[in-house]
């Protein structure tokens, strides 16, 4: 066993039997590296990731390699979940030195953690292309060794490509809808318009694009917009990168169609896109948004969610042992066969393009499920009425789940992330805003109840995972945990969840804020920071998650809104200042922050409801509010005007004017006359943005 045993990771652990002599990241490993003139050879990946079970198996447990690898390297292993931190800076290293990133992220680093070569997946021997992973041990070392000035030459010079992208350095820009605007034409240029999705193969989600023509779609009603989002849920939901049986989206897709993904299933992508179908479901009252919406909840319940304690689980993986790529997900014609009826194999074949020649590369006869024909086409092609295909379907369905519940499924991380599930938590909460449902709510609350718990740290942040055993604090879990807070303030009106917010909003500017330059970095600045962790990280890019820069922006706004307190707006404005440059470069990639300029630029809604709790007519209005007026970005409050000793002045003013319960619309603090029933409210609403329609 190396050193990797007692690591909280369950990555890390998988690691814990490789001849390998592994070290967790840590002062020690580095400092060894110098003692003994070594270099460290840094392998990051996730206990979820593909290719990374590929590289353990075919060299880290291979005796040879990590013979070689022993005598010449410091060995360091790290799971990119539990330090996004670290990952963050070594994948800007290597795509410098290669041009692209990945998992697993080989790289080469010098004593000191700078990196003078890189890469991501080596094979044990020269492969298509690619030099041996031994070759590569070889030659670098040798590098390092006898040619010490060019590996410390090439580490200097990545050091400062690294140092100039992760900080965003850029001109002054103006802050106006011209930016909105040339992010909108970059994006309109990325779709693809016959396969949804923006870009080619490999094709990711993008739900912060999704986000921000929504918001968009809601101010212009340009149609393009409303199609790009259709046509892509659509085609996601309908392809293989979404579980037709098991419900929840798989990573990303090998393929432009959707059809071929590749198998993990992350909580940081669920998320979001649950978002995305709650709010088309919003935008358009399609009933086909809502229900992809609650199959991915019951996914996330049974699978990825502490039902009794609370909480979200990070991933599933793809495989279930080395090589199978996703064959818990996948069907052969004969599988099906055999738990179906002839009638039912006939609609279900159909149905999910179910034959002897499958998709998977790696076993033709293994076919992923995606969506090929709708009920009134099979009901055509099996000349069946359509209620009997429907019935077949619902049948056949139901056994194939069963059936493959009786597989042993892939592995689930359970490590609870604040990040991920601050994210998580914000999505039941705008479910439950649009459903009603109040079992979406209820565990939403008590998720974030846990993380207040457990993750907090003696400074007042959110730590990354548990705080007792992994101190660690990112801008990711401050700022998702900040708008799951607001979330939880606006759907309860409860003045904790307020508090509480600003509490952590104060604690990340302190600890978070450049002070010299501008925009928040990644991690608080340290004096003894190892490695690459020197460099200051800002990120503003969404990936794979929101960019967290924007992400705080929009918090900051939000809270502005609720408080009228100045410091979180002008915070936000020289936020957004601070990268304005830099993001006319990023397109789809700064979707969020473009989100975070339009809200500053053209604030959302504030409804206000004035009334006593528990009053009928208040309540009536509060959740019409709630449920019924969808305005993207719409900021709720319920005011108690027998409780108001901490409304901002605004409210103050409509409390003093209170005669029975009333619900305003507010946008720069400038309010609606009072609404008294839900179709007022809608109707100031829709004067509110008179090219939108009224949703009733």
């Amino acid at each position: 066993m190396n050193l990797l045993s007692k690591e909280q990771s369950a990555y890390l652990r998988s690691a814990a039997h490789q001849p390998v002599h592994w070290n967790p990241w840590s002062p020690e490993a580095f400092e060894r590296a110098r003692k003994e003139n070594k270099p460290v050879l840094l392998d990051i990946g996730a206990v979820w990731c593909h290719w990374c079970h590929v590289m353990d198996m075919e060299s880290y447990e291979n005796e040879s390699i990590a013979k070689l690898i022993n005598e010449r390297y410091v060995a360091i292993k790290v799971d990119r979940d539990e330090r996004p931190d670290v990952d963050a800076r070594y994948q800007a290293a290597v795509s410098a030195i290669s041009g692209q990133g990945g998992w697993p992220l080989t790289a080469f680093l010098m004593p000191d953690g700078k990196v003078f070569y890189g890469g991501t997946y080596f094979p044990p021997e020269d492969r298509h292309g690619r030099a041996g992973f031994p070759k590569v041990l070889t030659v670098i070392s040798d590098t390092y060794q006898k040619e010490p000035e060019k590996a410390t030459q090439n580490a200097e010079e990545i050091d400062r490509v690294v140092k100039s992208y992760l900080n965003r350095e850029s001109e002054q820009t103006e802050l106006s809808d011209n930016l909105i605007d040339a992010a909108l034409n970059s994006i309109s240029r990325e779709h693809d318009v016959r396969y949804g999705g923006f870009g080619g193969a490999p094709k990711f989600p993008h739900p912060s694009a999704i986000e921000l023509l929504l918001s968009r779609y809601d101010k212009t009603r340009e149609q393009w917009m409303i199609d790009a989002v259709a046509k892509t849920l659509r085609a996601m939901a309908n392809g293989g990168v979404y579980d037709q049986l098991g419900g929840g989206f798989h990573r990303y897709s090998t393929d432009e169609k959707w059809i071929v993904p590749h198998f993990e299933k992350m909580l940081y992508d669920n998320a979001p896109l649950l978002k995305n179908y709650t709010h088309a479901f919003q935008a358009t009252g399609d009933i086909f948004y809502k229900d992809v919406a609650l199959d991915i909840i019951r996914y996330i319940d049974g699978v990825l969610s502490d039902r009794e304690s609370g909480g979200f689980y990070a991933s599933q993986d793809a495989d279930v042992s080395f090589g199978d790529d996703g064959s818990y997900f996948t069907w052969t014609l004969d599988d099906a066969g055999k738990i179906l009826s002839a009638d039912e194999l006939d609609v279900l074949k159909l149905r999910y393009n179910i034959y002897e020649q499958g998709e998977m590369h790696h076993d033709p006869t293994q076919n992923v499920l995606f969506v090929d024909h709708a009920d009134d086409q099979i009901a055509e092609i099996t000349r069946k009425p359509i209620d009997e295909v429907r019935r077949l379907l619902d049948s056949g369905e139901t056994k194939m789940q069963k059936a493959r519940e009786q597989r042993k499924p892939p592995f689930v991380d359970t490590t609870i992330y604040a990040s991920w599930n601050g994210m998580m938590i914000s999505a039941y909460l705008h479910a439950y805003r649009a459903f009603g449902q109040n079992e979406h709510r209820s565990f939403a609350l008590k998720s974030l109840q846990r993380i207040l718990t457990d993750h907090k740290t003696n400074d007042g942040l959110i730590s990354h995972r548990l705080a007792v055993l992994s101190p660690e604090a990112f801008l990711d879990d401050q700022v998702e945990i900040l708008q799951a807070l607001l979330d939880a303030f606006e759907i309860t009106s409860e003045q904790q969840y307020l508090e509480k917010a600003e509490s952590l909003a104060q604690s990340t500017m302190k600890y978070f804020w450049d002070t010299e330059e501008g925009g928040f970095t990644d991690i608080p600045v340290t004096a003894n920071a190892i490695g690459a962790l020197q460099i200051k990280n800002k990120p503003i890019q969404d990936s794979p998650t929101a960019g967290a820069n924007a992400v705080a922006i929009i918090a900051l706004l939000r809270l502005h809104t609720l408080t009228e307190k100045p410091e979180y707006q002008k915070t936000a404005e020289l936020a957004l200042q601070y990268f304005a440059g830099t993001v006319k470069n990023h397109g789809i990639f700064a979707a969020t922050y473009f989100s975070a300029l339009d809200m500053f630029l053209n604030p959302p809604p504030h409804i206000v409801v004035v009334s006593p709790k528990k009053d009928p007519t208040g309540e009536a209005l509060f959740h019409s509010a709630l449920l019924a007026a969808y305005k993207p970005n719409a900021i709720i409050s319920w005011v108690d005007p027998n409780e108001s000793s901490h409304v901002s002045p605004a409210v103050r003013g409509m409390i003093q004017s209170y005669s029975k319960p009333a619900a305003y619309v507010c946008s720069n603090f400038v309010c609606s006359a009072p609404a008294y029933d839900a179709q007022s409210l809608a109707k100031a609403l829709y004067e509110f943005n008179p090219k939108a329609e009224a949703i009733q």
